[in-house]
């Protein structure tokens, strides 16, 4: 494999410069074992006092001024607000890019992304807003940094570490007499299932209980992260070369790159292109324009979002990157088809079984990442698209 490894941006052992999934992994596994063993306890207690604001009224207001700063702040803000988890409620949430200060509330949770969010943080703290960071200094209440200056690394990290805040906030709401305000219910005995589900046993009068499951869970969390994405840069190595020989070969010759994908997919196709173009490589991302979206979802339907864009910027040689945690989604595969007609190279990127994308062959270069867990598959996937920018390198 050609290329630089995220781990190491300096020349490979040997002299070789070879890529190996060996030497993607091992600086991501090192570091996300590092990051949320140190980090498991304290994220227990955010999802406490998140909750807490929730239950108060609050809002998440998730912000960001890069690119892909702004992919993060769109990316929490749609899980918060959009739970595709069976038995999660939607919480309010909002992505932006510009000033807090006309909206943010005393009750509100501000979540800065990138370096340069500390004015924002300011503003949002004489607010009494509660303010989380992941940046040095950055005047944030509880700020988190994890320990790599790899800066893809440090977005999957990052991901993983707001997914587990979304996911396991829902956990509090079953124990309402643990919220401040809120009245204590009577206990019950999750039973024979609650080897599966500990959350279900309620302790609404022991917090220290509760906060230990989540620390757990957090914990079960970033190994189970990790496994994953051990198997989706090495089962599809192979895959990840080819496609990033295509894709260099259509940025040689004056192609470019067009992604797109939904909801939290959405927001990855804006963070794989805002890597491109950080490094110089054209690249659209098919999901930037509401208007065209929604004018075309409103008088043609949803399926032809992303096919109608295709045929207005797509040429033959250039590469369609498509996003989707299940390989199924109807806009994705009429994508892909008019990729296809068109006569771009095309990439997906896809969880669970591979879904009609792998199964019909729907794509030419299918990175497969073998889980039904949302959140896990767009946390490998983000390895997986990080990879295919380092070796395009």
């Amino acid at each position: 494999m050609a290329g630089l490894a995220a781990a190491d941006r300096g020349p490979r052992p040997g002299g070789g410069g070879c890529l190996t999934a060996v030497a993607l992994l091992s600086g991501r596994t090192e570091a996300n074992a590092r990051f949320f063993d140190s980090e498991a306890e304290r994220l227990a207690r955010l999802c406490h006092l998140m909750a807490e604001r929730f239950a108060r009224g609050g809002r998440l207001i998730a912000f960001g001024r890069s690119p892909a700063a702004r992919s993060d702040a769109r990316h929490v803000a749609v899980e918060f607000v959009h739970p595709v988890i069976v038995g999660k409620r939607a919480l309010p949430a909002i992505g932006l890019t510009g000033d807090i200060a006309l909206i943010a509330a005393p009750n509100d949770i501000v979540m800065g992304f990138g370096e340069d969010s500390d004015d924002v943080i300011e503003v949002a703290r004489e607010r009494g807003c509660l303010t989380i960071a992941f940046a040095v200094s950055s005047g944030a209440e509880w700020e988190f940094v994890p320990p790599t200056s790899d800066p893809y690394v440090r977005q999957e990290l990052i991901e993983t570490l707001y997914h587990v805040l979304w996911e396991l906030v829902h956990v509090f709401f079953e124990h309402r007499g643990l919220l401040s305000g809120r009245t204590e219910r009577r206990a019950h005995d999750a039973g024979a299932s609650s080897f599966l589900y500990p959350f279900l046993d309620e302790r609404e009068s022991d917090l220290d209980a509760v906060l230990e499951d989540v620390r757990r869970s957090v914990l079960m969390k970033a190994e189970e992260v990790g496994a994953l994405r051990e198997q989706t840069l090495t089962d599809n190595e192979t895959v990840l070369v080819d496609a990033a020989a295509a894709l260099r070969g259509s940025f040689e010759t004056g192609g470019k790159l067009l992604a797109l994908g939904n909801g939290g997919s959405a927001t990855d196709a804006m963070d794989v292109v805002a890597d491109l173009r950080a490094s110089g490589r054209p690249a659209l991302d098919l999901t930037e324009d509401p208007g065209i979206l929604t004018a075309i979802a409103n008088d043609i339907g949803v399926d032809a979002i992303f096919a109608r864009q295709v045929i207005a910027y797509g040429s033959a040689g250039d590469v369609l990157l498509a996003l989707s945690t299940s390989g199924n989604s109807g806009n994705v595969i009429e994508a892909l088809a008019e990729a296809r007609r068109r006569a771009l190279v095309t990439i997906a990127m896809v969880g669970y079984d591979g879904g009609r994308v792998l199964g019909e062959g729907l794509a030419d270069h299918v990175v497969v990442t073998r889980s039904e867990h949302i959140p896990r598959i767009q946390e490998a996937q983000a390895s997986a698209y990080h990879a295919l920018v380092e070796l395009v390198r």
